[in-house]
């Protein structure tokens, strides 16, 4: 079952299309990984179906209906977005920040209610980070800062959440950290999950589906065991790979690789 799914949807920016005619589906509660070299048209992607950018053909529908036709006030209380490198004001507390994931529910003058109040907190304890509630967000580790966005986006309590490449600048063990919260969020409140990530293995062991793009179109799309092959990483980035199993959840894993080269008789 898919609520989010775009038709022959067409993206670009003025007159350079990046993503052309392009069908895909959003499997319902599960986490979807989209992948592919730089300048493919992931994010691009991501933004179009999140309705951060307009399309120029085609239709993007949520729960069957054009997502351009609903309020922006309906879509957030549908959709939650956590953007590359998201910019905060200076001296704003973790509190206020995650406070802000409460908008779309807001009536009158925007005070917060009980229940804002008490969707705040609770998004704060699901992310680990209640005890920063009064830091300001300038004090936080580039790991603690993004469970800090995700606490904004679970507070606007939406069950699709975009992230374009939550891990991008954090070392291993917070990468590790914040797609482990993903997983847990996915598995504990039923959250439809998409992402951007350029680590192939990561987004095939915290991913249940993968959309594989290159230069605008979608290569494969399906379960890792499905996707990850040696065929299609060669065809989308021009990679001779090695494919075992990881050994921790059984799921498909790049050993090694290399560049293919063409020999000099095929130039």
């Amino acid at each position: 079952m898919s609520r989010l799914k775009g038709e022959q949807v067409t993206i670009g920016y003025g007159d350079n299309v990046i993503v052309d005619n392009l069908d895909v589906h959003i499997p319902d509660g599960k986490i979807t990984s989209i992948i592919g070299p730089n300048g493919c048209g992931k994010s691009t992607l991501l933004k179009a179906l999140s309705r951060l950018l307009p399309i120029k053909n085609g239709e993007i529908k949520l729960d069957d209906e054009n997502i351009h036709a609903q309020s922006t006030k309906e879509i957030a209380k549908k959709i939650a977005i956590l953007p590359q490198s998201p910019e905060v004001a200076d001296g704003l507390t973790v509190g206020e920040l995650v406070s802000y994931g409460r908008f779309p529910h807001q009536k009158g003058f925007g005070r917060l209610s009980a229940e804002d109040k008490k969707e705040i907190d609770w998004a704060m304890r699901v992310t680990g980070t209640y005890d920063f509630k009064l830091r300001s967000i300038n004090d936080l580790s580039g790991g603690q800062r993004q469970r800090v966005w995700i606490a904004m986006a679970l507070a606007q309590r939406t069950d699709i959440i975009f992230l374009d490449e939550p891990t991008t600048y954090l070392d291993i063990s917070h990468q590790l950290e914040i797609l482990e919260l993903i997983t847990q969020l996915n598995k504990e409140q039923g959250c439809t999950i998409i992402m951007v990530l350029h680590d192939i293995n990561q987004a095939v062991r915290f991913s249940d589906h993968l959309i594989t793009m290159k230069q605008g179109d979608i290569v494969a799309t399906g379960d890792t065991e499905k996707v990850l092959t040696k065929e299609i990483l060669e065809k989308v980035f021009n990679i001779d790979v090695e494919i075992s199993t990881d050994p921790r959840t059984g799921k498909p894993m790049l050993v090694t690789y290399d560049l293919c080269r063409k020999s000099y008789s095929e130039v």
